[in-house]
């Protein structure tokens, strides 16, 4: 019986065997205590490569799918998708992002890591778009850093309509956390605005994109986003 451990190890060793990633920074990961991962979204596979290659296992938010499949599929994707530390959503309900945002609020405050994507979803012309205020809340309420991860090129391993994975050369460029006055869940919403145009920044000087005026639309309903 694999352990958590050991399938995300073996996943990161074929990730970096395969599509020799470039990857920068990654001292910059805090050593202890709890962090955010803020990064920019290109591909499906997005959270489980900075899972998989991170030195600290760090929690971001899958369909609820992912975990109730039965027989030997789903439970391999449900030991899978645990093994790298996602957490179950059930993205279809209204309440979700708020109850989500929370949930990695606590995680992160007993001293783990969380991800997040500011954009909200992933960008399907490759550019930047604006940060939501998630992310600055977070950075708030808690007080923790927050890490900016750039990604570059994980659009070329996963088309937006395929379930096949094709091994591809891609960046990950780590930089300095991010640093908040802990002001915690109640706060001005101008503050929030400029914690999040902080992030943003960080996170377009670590990918390199065009930044895009607006938010990005959110996925048609049978995009997985």
């Amino acid at each position: 019986m694999l352990t958590h451990g050991a399938v995300r190890g073996s996943f990161s060793a074929f990730v970096r065997a395969s599509c020799r990633p470039v990857i920068t920074g990654m001292d910059n990961v805090p050593s202890d205590g709890g962090f955010i991962v803020a990064s920019n979204h290109l591909s499906f596979l997005d959270s489980v490569l900075i899972q998989s290659l991170f030195p600290r296992q760090v929690s971001f938010f899958a369909k609820s799918e992912y975990f109730t499949g039965t027989g030997l599929r789903g439970h391999a994707m449900r030991m899978f998708f645990e093994s790298v530390g996602s957490v179950p959503v059930e993205r279809q309900k209204q309440s979700a992002s708020v109850e989500a945002l929370y949930e990695l609020g606590r995680i992160a405050s007993d001293g783990f890591g969380v991800g997040i994507y500011p954009e909200g979803t992933r960008s399907r012309d490759g550019r930047l778009y604006r940060g939501k205020n998630g992310v600055g809340w977070l950075a708030l309420a808690t007080g923790l850093p927050v890490v900016p991860v750039g990604l570059v090129g994980t659009e070329k391993l996963q088309a937006a309509d395929s379930h096949s994975i094709r091994p591809s050369r891609f960046e990950m460029h780590v930089g300095a956390p991010l640093r908040f006055e802990h002001l915690g869940p109640k706060h001005p919403l101008p503050v929030r605005r400029e914690a999040t145009g902080r992030v943003m920044d960080a996170v377009a000087a670590m990918s390199g994109q065009e930044r895009a005026e607006g938010y990005n639309a959110p996925p048609r309903s049978h995009d997985r986003g």
